[in-house]
């Protein structure tokens, strides 16, 4: 399939701005809309297609706007609606598309919604748009069921009703303030759609759905069932009853239908959905949400979640090409988002080649010591990779200037609920949403503030942090931000990589990944020492981008370094 034939969303490269923490324009520690605009043409010198920008609506900020209280405007920590429509109006002249972030699972239960049901009492129709239920035991006081949070502890909390009383329980996948819709009530669907039309209608292109495998409940609300022998796990996640539901696909038909209409009203418009629906490895799950009906693209974490090791990423790359190409689908890859350590600590642990073998838990990492200096070089190599593969690619704010994960946050400056619920256990993931460091200054939190400011930054950065500032790695031509600068410029320059075709190449090594896209060769040595080129691979080709700047040459890759071929 050429590029002729694929729609922008297919082929593109799309930046997601964790809005708190990219550019503060005011002073005030937190991340704004107007530092975003400000800093479009960052951007757009590195060469993005697409933001996409995590929730920005109202929100209480229980989980830094997971938890949303009015779908219809933008929080005042971020700006308004009018410093909305004027980034859009930068990027769009620059450009650089909009992708939204959208929470259709759950609200915050300061969403007007919510709170009229907390005041109306029980049996109240108010109550209806939620999971409402009375306790079990002789006074109530014990959850309907015995469902865990994602987040960790009971999915259940107890409201005090009208009079005082302690009442009704209600139903919370994730955080107690993230009280789950219940999408059988009519309200709920019809003011989504009115959503999706209101962010389409002021020129956003795309809307990513956020926790789309837990939208919808089993009949019933039955206990999770337990094997015998084995003790409910603390932190849920994979109970079935609130997992790949029915209703959820019902739900999700409903959105592509306003979509398409949409579409259809708007001929000038290409603007698509994108799910967060981790499909476990199973190609069977993938193509529950990405069809004709459905997603036009869901996040492939598969690769994300791989080992350093080929044959992991082989297994991985394999599952999703099969899901997607023979039915004319694009993938969308991710190596980093904000539920994830960042890669160069992932890679950069000792066990980086053996932990989480078959799908490791975003939210439980490793605790192995780090050396850095090789999780940068791997984490640039799988960059390289991930960028070569045939789909869009989405990249987490930071990963360009080789960020490492922020191991060592005090417990006083946590704000993930993650770590909260989990008694501290459990370190959340404060330590990849750590704001950028804009200038090697350390005034104004590194320049993240853009203006002279004594207000720390939301997350204090770390002393040190000013090694992978913008203003150092620029003036470096092998810096990590100069090798996603070239890889960028070679891919948006590069006919071959907008297009679906792949083929692998054997090169005889149990270390090496190779594939073909035209006549570009990608070859990722995932191994330590470096791997010789068979003339048959290097041809005439000479090296377009090397994941080690200086290193090898057309006839080698060293270890932990993928290389472009053309």
């Amino acid at each position: 399939m050429s590029s002729s034939d694929l729609v922008w969303w297919q082929h593109c490269v799309v930046y997601q701005l964790y809005v708190r923490s990219f550019s503060d324009a005011n002073g005030d520690g937190i991340g704004d809309l107007e530092g975003i605009r400000r800093r479009l043409p960052y951007l757009a010198d590195l060469g993005v297609d697409a933001i996409w920008l995590n929730p920005c609506y109202p929100s209480p900020q229980a989980d830094h706007g997971y938890d949303i209280s009015d779908y219809f405007d933008i929080d005042p920590d971020y700006g308004d609606l009018a410093a909305f429509d004027a980034m859009l109006a930068d990027a769009r002249a620059l450009g650089i598309r909009i992708i939204m972030d959208v929470v259709p699972n759950h609200c915050s239960d300061q969403h007007p919604w919510f709170v009229e049901a907390v005041a109306a009492g029980p049996g109240s129709p108010d109550r209806e748009r939620f999971y409402f239920r009375d306790g079990r035991g002789p006074n109530g006081d014990q959850p309907p069921n015995n469902w865990r949070s994602i987040f960790g502890g009971p999915a259940w909390d107890r409201v005090v009703e009208p009079d005082g009383s302690l009442g009704q329980w209600y139903l919370h996948v994730f955080a107690p303030q993230q009280p789950d819709l219940n999408w059988r009530h009519p309200d709920v669907p019809e003011s989504f759609d009115e959503m999706l039309r209101f962010w389409f209608d002021r020129g956003v292109d795309g809307i990513r759905a956020d926790a789309v495998i837990h939208l919808g409940k089993a009949p019933g609300l039955a206990d999770e069932v337990v094997p015998e022998g084995m003790v409910a796990p603390e932190i849920g996640g994979q109970n079935l009853q609130y997992t790949w539901q029915e209703e959820g696909h019902i739900a999700w038909k409903r959105w592509r239908r306003t979509v398409d209409q949409y579409l259809t009203e708007n001929p000038d418009r290409e603007v698509f959905i994108v799910a967060e629906a981790d499909s476990g490895g199973s190609q069977e799950v993938l193509l529950q949400y990405v069809n004709e009906s459905e997603f036009h693209q869901s996040f492939a974490f598969d690769l994300m979640k791989s080992t350093w090791k080929a044959s992991s990423m082989r297994r991985a790359i394999d599952m999703v090409l099969a899901s997607t190409l023979p039915f004319g689908h694009a993938p969308a890859w991710t190596m980093n988002n904000h539920d994830a350590q960042r890669s160069v600590t992932r890679y950069g642990r000792v066990d980086a080649a053996t932990y989480g073998e078959g799908g490791m838990n975003n939210l439980d990492p490793s605790t192995a010591p780090v050396d850095l200096a090789v999780g940068t070089r791997r984490a640039l190599a799988a960059a390289l990779l991930e960028l070569a593969l045939p789909g869009s690619a989405y990249l987490y704010a930071g990963e360009e200037l080789g960020l490492p994960e922020v191991l060592d946050l005090p417990a006083e400056v946590r704000q993930d609920p993650v770590f909260h619920r989990s008694g501290g256990n459990n370190p959340g993931r404060d330590g990849c949403r750590v704001p950028l460091p804009w200038t090697s200054d350390p005034s104004n939190s590194y320049g993240f503030s853009m203006v002279s400011t004594t207000i720390p930054a939301w997350i204090p950065q770390p002393a040190g942090w000013e090694q992978w500032s913008v203003d150092q790695q620029l003036a470096d031509t092998e810096s990590s931000l100069a090798v996603y600068t070239r890889a960028l410029q070679c891919r948006s320059e590069s006919p071959d990589l907008h297009t679906l075709d792949f083929s692998w190449l054997d090169l005889g090594a149990a270390d090496a990944l190779a594939f073909r896209r035209g006549e570009m060769v990608v070859v990722c040595n995932i191994g330590e020492e470096d791997l010789a080129l068979g003339p048959a691979v290097v041809g005439d080709r000479t090296v377009r981008v090397s994941s080690a700047v200086g290193r090898g040459s057309g006839t080698s890759v060293p270890g932990n370094t993928t290389v472009w071929l053309r």
